[in-house]
């Protein structure tokens, strides 16, 4: 699936909104109860997703810009710092604490 750019979704939208209201003046203008009736709803209502789904879209992308690169990791211990011999020594309430103290001073 490709990601819709910003200014993409936003004509996505634009054009959704004006199809979907002009199908649904044309519908109740119509007031047709046939098959031709329900295929303009079941339009009306296809076309109201897509615009809901493209604001939606717009709305939650980031604006364009520098991308930052993300903070290096430690080369061990993972996220936190946290490695094997460290595991190895929390059962000893004195390391816990040495650990807490590490951890709270970053």
């Amino acid at each position: 699936m490709t990601r819709l750019l910003r200014s993409r979704a936003r004509i996505l939208a634009v054009t959704a909104s004006l199809a979907t209201v002009s199908l649904l003046v044309t519908l109740v203008v119509l007031r047709r109860a046939d098959f031709l009736g329900v295929v303009l709803a079941i339009l009306v209502v296809l076309l109201a997703m897509i615009a809901g789904v493209a604001v939606d879209a717009a709305r939650h992308q980031p604006p364009a810009g520098p991308a930052t690169a993300p903070p290096p990791q430690q080369s061990t211990g993972g996220p936190h710092g946290i490695d094997a011999p460290t595991l190895e020594t929390l059962d000893n309430p004195m390391m816990v604490a040495a650990l807490r103290a590490r951890l709270r001073d970053r």
